[in-house]
């Protein structure tokens, strides 16, 4: 394998590193996000990051946001 070829898989590497990490401490991927809209909804807009990351929150914890119990 030449430098380029080693080049990629250490980059692809690391980007799936990456994204494993975010989602272990929940995270949210909104590229992921992105790709799946246009790949299976592209008649709609997808939500602007602050949007998406406001929806998994919410998703994840509730809609109950400042509350402690």
């Amino acid at each position: 394998m030449n430098l380029a070829g080693w080049s990629q898989e250490i980059g692809d590497a690391g980007r799936t590193l990456a994204q494993s990490l975010r989602l272990m401490v929940g995270l949210p991927d909104y590229g992921a996000y992105l790709r799946h809209m246009a790949a299976t909804h592209p008649e709609r807009a997808p939500m602007s990051y602050e949007a998406f990351f406001r929806d998994r929150q919410e998703a994840r914890y509730g809609a109950k946001l400042g509350r402690c119990c």
